[in-house]
């Protein structure tokens, strides 16, 4: 398959995902606003949240999806096959224990994670006991998803696991339009939709995986060698993604401690993050890793070495404007898609600062996202986890420093720069131990989307007009204006492109596995 083509199946599946995440979220900003009961909820999501990018997405997958690709490249379907479903019933096991010990230590977990309510608003930090132990499970729900979601990845099958998350935010919309009212307090109906949508996923994975005869067994053989070395790298990755993991655990115990709404602030801004992240990141370094895993396993230090440069200059064509217009069009964003009913005025410009000063990151954490799996793909865990240390210090240091003067903002902004500082890490240490050596033309293409850039953001900012009037649109003129503003940045700028030289085709050559 192409990976042009991969990449555009990946990104219209993710697109619709988080489409229905704005949604959803739309509707909770409308429904619960931002305050006590949004952040005791944002609070208990995270936590499952945080184990699940460990257990599945993070460590696990970094380990799981090279060993994969590597048995099915060169021991065929039974082994491969064998090797999912010691994997699938080591991990099962591991996970009720981890879930089942997280639903007694609700009450520790809630004081680590947020020690600032524990005195002074002790309501909040009891309802994020009662929600803790209802979203606990989640992480056993979705970190069979992501294994899942690996195998089919390794097998070309890139829309179903894209596709997947549609169906957690299919279970946040209905329980916030139908069954909220008959919960008390309300709110408590989000950590229900969180269980329910973690059973949603698992179930529309099952068939894909039955279609291409990798439904696992319950089979645990611990002489199985694959399962071995996957524990082995599994070692230093766990600790590489704890400390990246442990960066965003620690922004929320500082915003425990700030005014009340920070952590639903910098949730709502970090949402309108990850949508680019996720259409372009995650798309991206979801086909990269098994592409890169194949030609590592293949030899191919050439093909290995121009998949990287193909997907860095993708990187740096989507990811830049989508920074700058994120910045730029920060109040139309947050208004056109949050400010309704108990989401005020002030929470509008709070979450603007947390979006401009996360849109300066961007660029660096759908870097990360690219640059790590060419290290993952080798095998090779122990220079990212080095990397991630020294990113979680400078992240905290960074911490420190803004929180004083730019309160939430100042986590938001520690944590962006902190992603640029790991991804130049990245690159260095790609470029020194000589695994990618970029093609010719680079200066070229950097001075084309700078130009490009400087266009489309000076159209935006004139087209845009007065951010104060933008709290004062109706609904269907908020979102017409700004579906218009987005159509008209995508125009300049991808004309400013292609007036300069740079053309599509020029990106279709590279083939997935």
């Amino acid at each position: 398959m192409n990976l042009l083509k991969a990449l555009a199946a990946v990104g219209s599946m993710t697109f619709i995902s988080r489409v229905l995440g704005f949604v959803r979220d739309t509707l909770i900003a409308r429904v619960f606003g931002a305050g006590i009961y949004t952040d005791a909820f944002f609070v208990a999501f995270k936590i499952p949240n945080l184990l699940r990018r460990l257990f599945a997405e993070g460590a696990f997958s970094q380990a799981f999806v090279p060993v994969l690709a590597e048995y099915k490249n060169r021991k065929g379907h039974e082994a491969t096959r064998n090797l999912m479903s010691n994997v699938a019933t080591l991990l099962g096991l591991v996970l009720v224990i981890v879930t089942a010990l997280g639903m007694i230590a609700a009450p520790l977990i809630a004081y680590v994670s947020a020690p600032g309510w524990a005195q002074s608003e002790p309501e909040t930090f009891a309802l994020t006991v009662d929600m803790l132990r209802i979203t606990f499970p989640y992480i056993l729900l979705i970190s069979l998803v992501s294994l899942a979601g690996g195998v089919l990845n390794t097998y070309s099958k890139f829309s179903v696991p894209a596709f997947t998350p549609v169906w957690l935010n299919i279970a946040f919309i209905v329980a916030a339009l139908f069954f909220a009212p008959y919960f008390d307090p309300p709110v408590m109906v989000l950590a229900w939709a969180v269980f329910v949508g973690g059973f949603l996923q698992l179930a529309f994975q099952l068939p894909f995986l039955r279609k291409i005869g990798m439904l696992p067994r319950f089979r645990l053989s611990l002489n199985d060698d694959g399962v071995w070395r996957i524990l082995r790298l599994m070692g230093p990755a766990v600790f590489g993604v704890s400390i990246a993991q442990l960066s965003l655990l620690i922004n929320t115990i500082f915003a425990s401690f700030l005014e009340s709404g920070s952590v639903s602030w910098l949730y709502y801004a970090d949402r309108l993050m990850e949508f680019p992240t996720g259409l372009l990141g995650v798309a991206l370094g979801t086909i990269l890793l098994p592409s890169l895993s194949k030609s590592f396993a293949d030899k191919a230090e050439g093909e290995y070495s121009a998949l990287m440069d193909w997907g860095l200059r993708l990187t740096l064509i989507l990811a830049l404007p989508a920074a700058v217009a994120l910045a730029v069009l920060s109040v139309p964003l947050v208004t056109s898609l949050f400010h309704y009913g108990a989401f005020s005025e002030h929470d509008v410009w709070m979450t603007r600062q947390a979006l401009v000063a996360y849109s300066l990151g961007l660029l660096g954490l759908i870097l990360v996202k690219v640059l790590a799996p060419a290290f993952y793909a080798r095998q090779n865990i122990k220079t990212p986890v080095k990397i991630a240390v020294f990113t979680l210090v400078a992240t905290q240091v960074m911490n420190l420093a803004f929180i004083g003067p730019f309160k939430h903002a100042g986590l938001a902004l520690a944590i962006g720069l902190g992603a640029c500082i790991n991804a130049s890490l990245l690159y260095y240490h790609l470029r020194k131990a000589g695994i990618y050596q970029p093609e010719p033309g680079w200066i070229l293409f950097i001075l084309r989307l700078v130009l490009a850039l400087v266009a489309m953001a000076l159209v935006l900012w004139l087209a845009a007009g007065d951010s104060g009037l933008w709290m004062h649109y109706h609904l269907i003129v908020k979102l017409s204006h700004l579906a218009g503003l987005v159509a008209l940045g995508a125009l300049v700028y991808f004309g400013a492109l292609w007036l300069l030289g740079l053309r599509v085709r020029d990106f279709m050559k590279r083939s997935a596995t």
